[in-house]
């Protein structure tokens, strides 16, 4: 358990002379900067896609078929 002590804190506006104890417990939350959290939660996503897309390529066959097109006489002849 870590403890935080700041000098002094107003308590209803007028100055309390016992000091302003936080404590917090080392797995809180709180500890970890916001920007860490964002990076990790933007790596843990772009992973879940990665694994999506690797999955589709590897387990996906695509039904071969053929294709007919229609070319015009006026594509075909030359100018």
């Amino acid at each position: 358990m870590r403890r935080v002590v700041e000098p002094t804190a107003k308590v209803a506006g007028a100055l309390s002379s016992a000091p302003l104890v936080v404590t917090r417990s080392r797995g809180d939350p709180s500890d970890v900067p916001t920007l860490f959290r964002f990076l990790v939660v933007v790596a843990v996503l772009a992973g879940i896609a990665f694994a999506a897309m690797f999955a589709l390529a590897t387990f996906v066959e695509p039904t071969p078929r053929e294709i007919s097109v229609t070319i015009p006489n006026a594509k075909l002849q030359p100018k």
